[in-house]
């Protein structure tokens, strides 16, 4: 019998607290139903009876405290809620524990933003770890020795797994059922729970947003700069010299202020204007093409995968929907 500890944390996400406890119950189910012993002793812990999820809607009853459990298999982390600094704060008393379960042998999963208590234990620090996308840049501020991997769904180093944004959580689940189980298990509660169980990334729904969150002007009206006139064909060189700062200085700066190379954002703000157009219009992949300012066809649909995952044309038709409009009687 494999005993998963559900944290519920202080400030939490409802939606990320039920979906571990819920799962690996089901599984014990479907176990049964074929004949198998179940596998899973699944409970939420804390450090209080009861604890608050989102801002104050859902209650949840903590059936040990943390204090109680002196050893675990797994311990599950749900995301955090709000303000991540506040949360992570407000979450302290925990990691202590979780630190001591780890040492023990226990496995530690991180969902969505939970990576946040899980980097505040410093168990991935030069390691890997997933969050959601629209944290990695607040992720990577509050723990820069951890590598946030852009675009993954699920991160496992191990002993050591985290998962990308919102329904990344299940997938993260699914992966730990089918190893402490088996596939047909894990297939099994796919299909119950309404999950794709092998999505791999969460790239096609990042939506970029130029990290300007810091304090080096020059480099923000550079940024301003390529947004404006992206579908236009420059160089380094010559973006440096219109800020005057040599290439080197300008490229350094550019990466610590943005976590991009010069050439990385130029293509990220190309991929972004290219992503609403394939969504919102009936524009072929070559119109689109010489509108965000790429001429080389190979080269668009090259760089246009490697950000969201999917070749041009999959992303235009998984988004796009034409409407039909109603004739007017």
């Amino acid at each position: 019998m494999k005993r998963i500890s559900v944290i519920v944390p202080e400030s939490a996400v409802i939606e990320a607290i039920t979906p571990p406890y819920r799962l690996f119950k089901t599984a014990n189910e479907f176990l049964k139903a074929t004949g198998k012993q179940p596998l899973f002793e699944v409970e939420y812990v804390g450090v209080k009876d009861e604890i608050y999820a989102n801002d104050g809607e859902y209650c949840v009853k903590v059936q040990r405290h943390v204090d109680t459990v002196d050893k675990t298999d797994v311990v599950i982390i749900p995301a955090l809620y709000g303000d991540m600094r506040r949360a992570v704060e407000l979450n302290r008393p925990l990691i202590p524990w979780i630190q001591k379960m780890y040492s023990q042998g226990a496995e530690v999963a991180s969902m969505c933003i939970g990576a946040f208590l899980l980097g505040s234990t410093g168990l991935v620090d030069g390691k890997k770890c997933s969050t959601h996308w629209a944290y990695y840049a607040e992720f990577s501020e509050m723990y820069p020795e951890v590598e946030v991997v852009e675009g993954e769904i699920i991160t496992d180093i191990g002993s050591i797994y985290s998962s990308g944004g919102a329904n990344s959580i299940w997938n993260l689940l699914l992966y730990l059922l089918e190893k402490y189980a088996d596939r047909d298990t894990a297939i099994l509660a796919s299909k119950y729970f309404a999950i794709d169980i092998d999505r791999e990334s969460q790239s096609a729904f990042t939506i970029f947003t130029g990290q300007k969150d810091h304090h080096d002007p020059e480099i923000k009206r550079a940024q301003e700069y390529i947004e404006e006139n992206f579908k236009e064909r420059f160089t380094v060189d010559e973006l440096a010299d219109r800020f005057a700062i040599s290439r080197r200085s300008f490229e350094r700066r550019f990466k610590k202020a943005t976590n991009n190379t010069v050439v990385e954002y130029l293509q990220r703000v190309r991929m972004e204007a290219a992503k609403r157009s394939f969504e919102m219009s009936r524009k072929n992949v070559a119109e689109v093409m010489f509108d965000v300012g790429y001429t080389d066809t190979k080269a668009f649909r090259t760089v246009f995968k490697k950000i969201t995952g999917l070749t041009p044309v999959e992303y235009r038709n998984k988004y796009y929907k034409e409407t039909v409009m109603e004739p007017v009687e």
